[in-house]
């Protein structure tokens, strides 16, 4: 018999064979996935209506958990407790929808009572369990088998080694659909728009641009001059307009060279000698990110924001972009 202290010094030991067990678990996963897994996904494919993911006790957590990754990710879905369904929450249900039911032993009696009102209305049900003889695998049009050799609990009995893979194998079901869209970040983005990765995506040149106090130099103006107002304007360059339209842009690695160049004659130039006369430029409804790629593509760590008409409206800078 082992003291307390000699347990507590094997916490970690426990934890590692906890982890090597259920990895290993999720490995062997890999050898259930079979035509169900692909009638099921093209069942959710096809699905009309919602996702209707419902579970008891532990497979209700992990049937939540897998109702918020379809949702996120494309598939209209939500959870329903079976035991809610007898006090109005069967309301939501349509012949449009499909069920997906989790249940490791697949006999659980809250889950079974609800089936039969699901089948009464003529709504696909996808069971996945454990045990491939239950009576949910039975009454299932798809049923993915989601078996463990032995749960990670050292008495073998707390869900453990069975949620994980049941987790695990909700989120093989999410991707696989993602795959079949062919679900995009921008689409992710529309389902998470006040998630950091939804705002990167969603915010355009309009939400981030300076607007005030540009660095607004004319062509005509000596490079002396211009170092100033570059300097000024805190974004390390200075913009050229004709009629409000962009004409070119200098940077202070433009003047830096040109110093290098001309030396004693740098201070006889004009900013016309050495801009840019066809800077990166984008539309006010450009997104961060594709700026970001720009600036990348090319090297470049400022773009300009113009109208159709060539019209500057803003800048946006490397800055700016990190949101």
């Amino acid at each position: 018999m082992t003291t307390i202290t000699e347990r507590l010094a094997q916490a970690r030991t426990y934890a590692a064979q906890c982890l090597q067990d259920e990895a290993q678990a999720l490995t062997e996963l890999i050898g259930q996935l079979d035509e169900n897994f692909d009638r099921a996904v093209e069942m959710i494919f096809h699905c009309r209506g919602k996702v209707i993911v419902t579970g008891v006790g532990k497979s209700g957590n992990v049937g939540a958990k897998i109702a918020a990754t379809l949702s996120s990710t494309g598939t209209p879905s939500f959870f329903i407790n079976p035991l809610d369904v007898y006090h109005g929450d069967l309301g939501v249900m349509t012949a449009d929808d499909v069920v997906l039911a989790l249940s490791n032993s697949g006999q659980t009696d809250e889950l079974l009572r609800f089936i039969p009102i699901v089948l009464h209305m003529h709504v696909p049900i996808i069971a996945m369990t454990g045990n491939p003889t239950s009576l949910l695998a039975k009454y299932a049009d798809a049923h993915i088998l989601v078996k463990v050799a032995k749960e990670a609990c050292p008495l073998n009995l707390a869900p453990t080694s069975s949620t994980t893979a049941a987790l695990a194998m909700g989120d093989a079901l999410a991707v696989a659909l993602m795959r079949v869209r062919d679900f995009k970040p921008r689409d992710f983005a529309q389902f998470h728009p006040g998630g950091e990765l939804g705002k990167r995506l969603l915010t355009t040149a309009s939400d981030v641009m300076k607007t005030d106090d540009l660095p607004i130099i004319p062509q005509d103006m000596h490079l002396g001059e211009a170092i100033i107002h570059v300097s000024k304007g805190k974004l390390g360059l200075g913009v050229s307009l004709t009629d409000g339209r962009v004409a070119g842009l200098i940077t202070d690695g433009d003047i830096r060279r040109a110093m290098e160049r001309w030396q004693s004659e740098f201070f006889d130039k004009t900013v016309s000698d050495i801009m840019t006369t066809h800077p990166k430029c984008v539309s006010p409804d450009t997104k961060v990110t594709e700026i970001q790629r720009i600036m990348n593509r090319h090297k470049v760590h400022t773009v300009l924001v113009v109208d159709q008409q060539g019209h500057l409206l803003g800048i946006v800078d490397h800055y700016r972009c990190m949101i």
